[in-house]
C-alpha cells in the first residue's frame, strides 16, 4: 500500500460526505504530527497500532560494492518501529 492506497482508504473510511483532497489532508496531518512528535520527544506512541522512536546508529566500518574499499560511515540517526500488541495479533 502505498500514499495514495492510503489516502483512498481514509476516504472510504470516512464515508460519502469526505472529499479525497480532505482525506489527504488528514493523512498528511497524521504523518507531519508524528515527525513533529519524534523532533521532539524522540517517541511517539499509538496503543494498539506501535511505538515510533528515534534511535542512534553508531559509525562503522563498510565496505564499498563496487569496488570493495573499506569506507567509514558515519553515525547517524534512523527511526524505528515497535509493533503494538492489537495489531501484531491482527495480522
Amino acid at each position: 500500500m502505498n500514499k495514495a492506497d492510503l489516502v483512498h482508504e481514509v476516504q472510504k473510511q470516512l464515508g460519502s460526505e469526505c472529499s479525497k483532497a480532505h482525506a489527504e489532508r488528514a493523512v498528511n496531518a497524521l504523518i507531519a504530527s508524528i515527525q513533529k512528535g519524534l523532533k521532539k520527544d524522540k517517541e511517539v506512541q499509538i496503543v494498539g497500532f506501535g511505538t515510533f522512536a528515534v534511535k542512534n546508529r553508531k559509525a562503522r566500518q563498510g565496505r564499498n560494492p563496487q569496488t570493495g574499499e573499506a569506507i567509514q560511515i558515519k553515525a547517524s540517526k534512523t527511526v524505528g518501529f515497535r509493533v503494538g500488541a492489537s495489531l501484531k495479533t491482527s495480522i
